[in-house]
């Protein structure tokens, strides 16, 4: 996924530093985050198909180790994704294929999905073998413009801060300017199965 944003982002990539010259002085992380969400980080496999029995089970896979690796560069923020899909099936037998569709999507704001592309994993059962795992990933760039706060919010939110200010143990992000200036600035790259309705509704209710 190779997608220009010039828009806004998601998810206050804010956090309280623990500097040892101040320990009240908040950084600002650019590079999006990379998550899983909720209800799509796992896929069942029924056999046959509209049982929902638990001897029926014919696969389960889920995603694992996933990461992100941000490379600034001079006009982008680059975020390398990767991640693993392991997989079991419930009986020993032959050599198998089984393709399992995903999705990578970039998010903006915590609540708007700025772009999405239909990927997926193959895994390769050996013959007699219960275990498989796949590897996969994408690539998700972010104008460095999409990213940027304004002077005054910068300012804001890094700013060093003494213990006996009178805001000194306000947090910033209690401003309710501040706190949408930063969510119109931070993304999230999001990786999940591709579910059909059954397939989602099973993962929400087990």
């Amino acid at each position: 996924m190779r997608k220009t944003m010039a828009a806004i982002g998601l998810g206050a990539a804010v956090l309280l530093a623990g500097c040892n010259t101040n320990p009240l002085l908040v950084k600002r992380s650019q590079c999006p985050a990379v998550a899983v969400p909720y209800h799509v980080g796992s896929v069942t496999k029924f056999d046959p198909p509209q049982s929902r029995n638990a001897d029926a089970i014919a696969l389960t896979a889920q995603i694992t180790d996933l990461q992100g690796n941000c490379i600034e560069g001079a006009d982008f923020l680059s975020t390398d994704v990767s991640f693993v899909v392991a997989a079991q099936r419930r009986d020993k037998g032959p050599a198998k294929q089984v393709y399992l569709p995903m999705f990578v999507a970039l998010a903006q704001g915590g609540n708007v999905l700025v772009s999405k592309q239909i990927t997926g994993v193959q895994l390769d059962f050996a013959e007699g073998a219960l275990r498989a795992e796949a590897r996969g990933g994408a690539r998700a760039d972010v104008h460095r413009s999409a990213v940027a706060l304004s002077p005054e919010i910068q300012e804001r939110i890094s700013r060093k801060r003494n213990a006996d200010d009178p805001d000194a143990l306000t947090d910033p992000l209690s401003d309710p300017q501040v706190r949408a200036a930063v969510r119109a600035a931070s993304f999230e790259v999001l990786v999940g199965f591709q579910l059909d309705d059954a397939s989602l509704a099973y993962n929400v209710t087990k």
